[in-house]
């Protein structure tokens, strides 16, 4: 398998968090497959999440925001890592979102239609959403809406059209053994650059 160009952005505001082992667990295996990845961890980027005019009027991209999109089109393969809270990500991983995936960028409408360009077209992803209910639990009682947040109405909606999704929970009541066994598993995804 040829080695891929994966970024892995980590939306968990907290550098304690689990989040961050996940994060370096698939860095280290996709690594020693021979990848080259990038990191983005959300928390320690300088802008503003409000993107305050919508799209009606322009607001210049921060520095470190011009950097993320950068490695966002490098990659081939978009690697999210992030807490469900409230049955959606994390306030800063919104604003991340709502401030890099921009029109003309990640998207654009097409004059006079409904319809729009992806320019993510190509890309692949893995969304790993770790979470304080039974994985089952959210897929069957609540159906997942982060879940469709992300893969349906963000990454297919740009262009991603392969999104496999890794939840892990409970996290809160997790024990050692079941959170090393995780990070095994992602270590192995990174390994497969999946």
């Amino acid at each position: 398998m040829a080695s891929k160009k994966i970024v892995i952005i980590n939306g968990h505001p907290d550098q304690e968090s689990y989040n961050v082992a996940i994060a370096q667990a698939y860095q280290d295996g996709a690594k020693a497959a021979g990848a080259e990845v990038r990191v983005i961890h959300i928390r320690e980027l300088d802008f503003n999440p409000n993107l305050q005019y919508g799209y009606r009027k322009r607001t210049d991209l921060e520095p470190d925001l011009i950097a993320a999109q950068d490695s966002l089109s490098w990659a081939d393969h978009l690697v999210w890592i992030y807490p469900v809270w409230w049955g959606s990500v994390p306030a800063i991983m919104k604003g991340f979102l709502d401030r890099v995936l921009l029109p003309g960028y990640a998207f654009t409408k097409r004059e006079g239609s409904v319809w729009w360009d992806k320019h993510f077209s190509g890309k692949t992803a893995r969304l790993i959403c770790t979470m304080d209910q039974p994985t089952w639990f959210y897929r069957i009682i609540n159906r997942s809406p982060s879940h469709a947040a992300m893969k349906k109405l963000t990454l297919n909606f740009i262009g991603v059209k392969s999104v496999k999704i890794s939840s892990i929970g409970p996290i809160r009541l997790s024990k050692p053994e079941f959170r090393e066994k995780w990070l095994q598993k992602i270590k192995k995804l990174g390994e497969k650059q999946k």
